[in-house]
């Protein structure tokens, strides 16, 4: 009686001290247990077990267990948990193996914890053998195995066990339904996922917020807005991570009003975000960083950066992860000085920058084109991951610093940063830029072997590679050897066809595209627009309108401008202006095409009249859109008005005039013979070394006889280009047709004298 007394009250002592992780107190506990001679009370050395494994002490729990005499099944679960709890899953599974006798609860924790730290593929592995050996999955097995199919993209074996939670009507448990709805949004099947939703007896915030991550991940943000609102609607507790979700929703934009506190102003900028800012700090959770954080990144990736600094001089507390999201929503912003002050006001505080930091500070000065400071950043860096190697590679590459891309490429492999698919499709760029074929061939051969030779993501870079440097064959042959092609090597291909002025070729390649059932995109439709543009072939193209009207891209602006490129320079420029006027939105660059159909196709008056309307409209000028309007005047004969749009370039719109814009006014007023004006536009220009403006020029002084100027355009032209021979024939003919012989034989001489020679002519008879 008085030992069995004992037993529970040493038992009572032991939960106690496992409660309260009380490892001395244990230890005294475990050495009046051998005094007294309970060594072998399994009970009581399974709570001791349980002691030292929850206190962090699992070599002494595997010492005691070692040496026990008699083990139970709780004996061996408590020591499995221990090792799984502590991530040494090798041992768990050795244990797990060695065990003399299973129940359902020993496989639920292997296959949890194979599934909780990453490795997925195990946790399945052990799940087939618990079917094998005939035990029937419990919800814990079903949540746990469900996620890994998640984490594996696994969507076949996730139905499998779909299947399974039915069978056992484990389906509709929240534990196990949640698992499911988030396999099927991670596989990007939002249909099911709202199924397995739909199922469940009592959805919670977890079930809430799944679905709406699922519905975002899929650009269905409306539906996302509503799920949230069906969560208010439900009273179900709104919790900080319902909250984070939702936000990252307000972050992708879209949705209507939540309808909280009465607004309906649908003219709020950002009215979603904080309409939630709001609900945040109704629901007291103002005080959460984690919250708070979110919030500030969906304020920076929505551009409202002035709302962010409000919320971040609020805050009470920042982590690197707030200072990290101002300095990334600043460069996002292209606004690096900004960012560039809260990096100096981080340091200031003593928060030391992580490697986000620099990389967030990176992007920033490469998005605002200051890439030599974006070089010093990356410089800094101790061990530059591969994403900034990417960051600083793509700012050289897009401010057409392709040379400067190759070398730190070069850098990178002598350092053994291995490149990923974005490296290299980077590089292949600027191989293109640059007309590179060597190093494109070299990037061909790494490509082969660091990534997979099939990979179309490659495949599309080195197709226009080659194809920009005039390898045609050997971009077909790539594209011939992928075994599934995607729209972006069609696109590819068919571009750099075009750009080898191989357009027939190309439109084969967009019908083949058609035949094997490949949906074009709009970039497919602006590329073959283009090239039966430079064939001059209207019939094909209205053919090819038609193809756009069916698959609905007849409003996208950028393939409506090309259309209207298309029948404009195909003669058919009232088909030009009815598509025109069909389109529901236009940009600068669907106006300048249309201004400049009329231009060249000799309809100067509605040219000038469609360019004050799309300034009266409130549209941009551009400088495109300034030569259009100049060359309407000029052949069109509106000096007048000619004079005065070329002064408003840069009294009105701020831009200056570059020698194309010098070119046509010149030309417009040398088609007048106002060469007075001529001359003052021509001593104030700065572009006095592009032979084509002085060539213009000539012309006009050759065509009205202006020997005076044109001796000194002529001279101009021979100073720019002394073995040029035209503007010495040129003026030498003036000067014959005028009767002055020995001006003549003053410029056959000088051409004796500088040995220029004249070009022999030919026939294209």
């Amino acid at each position: 009686m008085h030992a069995r007394m004992t037993t529970a009250y040493l038992v009572n002592l032991l939960q106690t001290s496992i409660d309260t992780k009380a490892y001395i107190a244990g230890k005294l506990l475990h050495a009046h247990i051998l005094r007294v001679g309970l060594s072998a009370d399994t009970f009581l050395i399974n709570r001791l077990i349980e002691l030292y494994s929850k206190s962090g002490h699992i070599k002494a729990a595997r010492h005691l267990f070692d040496q026990m005499v008699e083990r139970n099944i709780y004996s061996w679960h408590s020591l499995l948990s221990a090792y799984c709890k502590e991530g040494q899953l090798d041992n768990a599974h050795q244990l797990f193996l060695n065990m003399p006798e299973r129940n359902s609860v020993s496989w639920n924790t292997v296959i949890s914890a194979f599934a909780r730290n990453g490795h997925e593929r195990k946790a399945l592995e052990v799940y087939s053998q618990m079917n094998a050996h005939g035990f029937s999955p419990t919800h814990i097995t079903l949540a746990s195995v469900l996620s890994a199919c998640g984490g594996l993209g696994e969507l076949e074996c996730g139905r499998v066990s779909h299947g399974s939670a039915v069978k056992y009507g484990l389906h509709k448990n929240v534990y196990a339904g949640n698992a499911l709805l988030s396999l099927y949004v991670k596989c990007g099947c939002p249909r099911d996922a709202l199924i397995a939703f739909r199922e469940l007896d009592e959805p919670n915030e977890v079930s809430f917020t799944a679905m709406m991550c699922g519905l975002v991940e899929t650009d269905q943000v409306e539906e996302a807005f509503e799920m949230f609102r069906l969560i208010q609607r439900s009273g179900i507790r709104i919790d900080s991570v319902s909250l984070s979700s939702v936000l990252r929703v307000c972050a992708r934009g879209g949705g209507s009003n939540f309808g909280w506190n009465g607004e309906t102003d649908s003219d709020l900028p950002n009215k979603q975000g904080k309409q939630v800012h709001g609900f945040t700090i109704k629901l007291g959770f103002e005080g959460d960083l984690h919250l708070c954080n979110s919030l500030l990144d969906m304020y920076a990736k929505n551009g409202d950066m002035e709302s962010a600094e409000v919320l971040f001089g609020s805050l009470s507390e920042t982590s690197t992860v707030s200072w990290n999201v101002m300095i990334s929503g600043f460069g996002q912003n292209h606004d690096k000085e900004r960012a560039m002050q809260y990096m100096e006001r981080m340091r200031a505080l003593d928060v030391e920058p992580d490697e986000v930091t620099y990389i967030n500070m990176l992007a920033a000065c490469v998005k605002s084109g200051d890439v030599e400071n974006g070089r010093l950043i990356f410089d800094s860096m101790a061990r530059p991951s591969l994403i900034s190697w990417n960051a600083i590679l793509s700012g050289y590459s897009q401010n057409e610093e392709h040379l400067e891309a190759l070398k730190l490429f070069r850098e990178m492999q002598f350092q053994n940063q291995r490149p990923d698919r974005t490296t290299l499709a980077i590089i292949l760029s600027s191989c293109s830029e640059m007309g590179f074929l060597e190093c494109g061939v070299q990037v061909h051969a790494t490509s082969l072997k660091c990534i997979c030779p099939g990979d179309i993501y490659i495949a599309s870079g080195l197709i226009g590679m080659y194809l920009k440097c005039g390898r045609v064959e050997a971009a077909v042959r790539i594209f011939d050897g992928l075994t599934q092609a995607d729209i972006a090597c069609w696109n590819s291909l068919i571009t750099g066809l075009s750009y080898n002025s191989l357009d027939k070729e190309a439109f084969t390649f967009f019908k083949q595209m058609l035949q094997i059932g490949m949906l074009p995109n709009e970039f497919s439709f602006a590329t073959t627009l283009s090239c039966c543009t430079k064939l001059s072939s209207l019939s094909q193209g209205r053919q090819l309108h038609g193809l756009i009207i069916k698959d609905g891209y007849a409003n996208d602006v950028v393939v409506g401008s090309t259309l209207i490129d298309m029948y404009s320079k195909c003669g058919d420029i009232d088909g030009a202006k009815v598509h025109f006027d069909m389109m529901p939105y236009k940009n600068t660059i669907t106006w300048n095409k249309m201004i400049h159909g009329y231009a060249q196709n000799g309809r100067g008056d509605e040219a000038i009249f469609l360019y004050e309307d799309m300034i009266y409209s409130g549209g941009k000028p551009d400088v495109i859109t300034f030569i259009a309007a100049l060359t309407a005047c000029s052949h069109s004969g509106l000096v007048d008005l000619g004079l005065q749009i070329f002064n408003s370039m840069q009294q009105q719109y701020g831009l200056k005039p570059l020698a194309d814009h010098y070119t046509c006014i010149i030309d417009c007023l040398g088609r007048a013979a106002r060469f007075s004006e001529i001359e003052e536009i021509i001593d104030k220009m700065p572009c006095k070394d592009d032979s084509v403006v002085w060539e213009v020029l000539l012309s006009s002084c050759r065509l009205h006889g202006n020997v005076m100027l044109a001796r000194r355009v002529a001279e101009e032209l021979i100073r720019l280009d002394p073995q040029n021979s035209a503007p010495y024939v040129l003026l030498a003919n003036m000067y014959t047709s005028l009767g002055r012989w020995d001006d003549t034989e003053e410029i056959r001489a000088a051409m004796l004298e500088r040995q220029v020679t004249k070009d022999p002519g030919f026939s294209w008879g």
